[in-house]
């Protein structure tokens, strides 16, 4: 990875370059004398030696797809020559874990210690709802903080209304109710806030006493519910929040920032608008600073299940033990079984923009998003939105889909999240601060306003993984302790609440 090298090799036995930057036909490439057959974009592949229609590509010394007709070497090798096919996985259970080695030095971050022993980021009150009913009334109880102002409160960040499209027109004892409610519940225990109060309109699906009961959830001072029925309308609902809150917020601002350990820490690991970069330079120094993360005995969730799909024999490899490897298989099963119902398919699913940002099949996709797990064991898997125990990594079931994923590891209790792009993204999710990564230098420059670190040096060869991981591990500590990340100042986060709903909406 030289910078003067207009490519990168990703391992020896690979069938393909990646281009560092804008390559022209004609161009020598390396010293063997390859040359650019057709103009090439920055990021995508070129193949260093001919191979055979039919015979698998590799790159990261891994398949990426077949040939779908013969490649000559200097080609562009990309949805006209690379197509998906049957692979043999080996998934050599357990084989390749290894015991983390924790540091011996504990390191801190500022954070809020709540009462049931966890730990924010954050200190903000949430406003949640049971059914999309009670949106309205939600947003102007927080209209009325952002109004009048915290200065009272210092302690306090922020009045958040988190609402979504759901909790009616299901089915009383359906996957989609119990989702739900679990997500729901997970906000309720976030420990990036400090109370909550929960809206309903009274005669959903979604009864806030069921939601209660089943989760085991406990009303008090610091979480307060009400239905829009029972209190006798918007006005007097509104009123009857913002009085709950304003008793909340002296209770709330008690709690002050302490040295908190890493162990501590819960990180979401989250991509989207993906290119080729991703996997060469944002996924791998994300992946460093969770290998620091972890041997700090703190947690870090992976998740989006279908853009790990045909990478998924690189963690059962790294899992813990023989059950963590089959309960990750279980759930593609689950996957294969939710897809051929909606009538999809997640053999393959790279957008318009991962296309165009070089990735060419799922395969590639997921061979790069895994990297951002690091090197450390599997050691846990959870269903969506589970409340996540374990330490070290684990993975979480989720979509692909960004809001639907963050708000998952969110309700699981991540209380801060790396997110990496290639193509360009403005996501945040309340209350959870999103630190995010530009993968090129090109995204750098064009969307710097969004970005809280550019990876673009490694793709450049002025920059190592471990040097931007380094610099990624201290961010991390500074917005946990209290920095705002890019996304934060802009006031992300309250739209991109998005409970995932998997049944019939009747």
């Amino acid at each position: 990875m030289e910078k003067s090298s207009p490519i990168i090799v990703l391992h020896a036995n690979d069938d393909v370059a990646i281009a560092r930057r804008k390559i022209a036909a004609g161009e020598v490439l390396d010293e063997a004398g390859l040359t650019a057959a057709e103009d090439i974009p920055l990021g995508h592949k070129i193949a260093r030696r001919d191979v055979a229609a039919g015979n698998m590509v590799k790159r990261y010394n891994q398949g990426i797809g077949l040939a779908t007709r013969a490649i000559r070497s200097g080609e562009h090798v990309h949805l006209q020559n690379l197509g998906m096919g049957d692979f043999q996985k080996d998934y050599a259970f357990c084989e390749e874990y290894r015991p983390v080695r924790r540091d011996s030095e504990i390191e801190t971050f500022l954070g809020f210690r709540r009462e049931n022993g966890k730990v924010g980021t954050r200190n903000d009150i949430g406003i949640l709802i049971s059914v999309n009913c009670a949106a309205t009334a939600a947003r102007m109880i927080a209209d009325h903080f952002r109004m009048t102002g915290l200065a009272d409160f210092p302690n306090v960040g922020r009045v958040v209304p988190l609402t979504h499209s759901l909790g009616c027109a299901v089915g009383g004892g359906s996957e989609h109710l119990e989702m739900l409610r679990r997500t729901l519940a997970g906000y309720v225990r976030q420990p990036n806030f400090g109370g909550v109060v929960m809206i309903g309109l009274g005669c959903e699906t979604n009864q806030i006493a069921d939601l209660i009961k089943s989760e085991g959830l406990e009303e008090g001072p610091l979480f307060r519910t009400m239905t829009i029925q029972e209190t006798g309308g918007t006005g007097k609902t509104i009123a009857k929040g913002i009085a709950a809150i304003e008793e909340m917020l002296p209770l709330v601002n008690r709690i002050r920032r302490e040295p908190i350990p890493l162990s501590e820490l819960v990180v979401a690991l989250e991509c989207g608008g993906s290119d080729s970069c991703s996997g060469i330079s944002a996924n791998p120094v994300v992946g460093y600073a969770v290998d620091r993360l972890v041997r700090q005995g703190g947690t870090a969730i992976l998740s989006e299940t279908p853009e790990i799909y045909g990478a998924e024999h690189l963690l059962t490899r790294r899992a813990a033990s023989r059950q963590v490897g089959e309960k990750l298989l279980e759930r593609f099963r689950w996957w294969e079984d939710y897809c051929q119902r909606g009538r999809a398919e997640m053999n393959n699913n790279p957008s318009a923009g991962n296309k165009v940002g070089g990735l060419t099949t799922i395969l590639e996709k997921s061979l790069g998003a895994v990297s951002k797990g690091g090197s450390t064991s599997l050691n846990a898997v959870y269903e969506y939105a589970e409340p996540v125990k374990a330490h070290g990594l684990v993975f979480m079931d989720t979509p692909g889909y960004d809001p639907y994923a963050a708000t998952g590891q969110i309700a699981g209790g991540a209380n801060l999240m790396c997110f990496t792009t290639g193509r360009g993204s403005a996501f945040g999710s309340a209350p959870v601060p999103s630190i995010k990564l530009a993968s090129n230098n090109a995204l750098w420059q064009r969307q710097g306003e969004d970005m809280d670190l550019n990876c673009g040096g490694v793709m450049e060869g002025t920059d190592s993984i471990e040097s931007l991981g380094e610099e990624l591990f201290r961010l991390m500590l500074r917005v946990a302790s209290g920095d705002a990340s890019k996304s934060e100042r802009f006031g992300y986060g309250d739209t991109e609440f998005a409970p995932w709903s998997v049944g019939a909406i009747m």
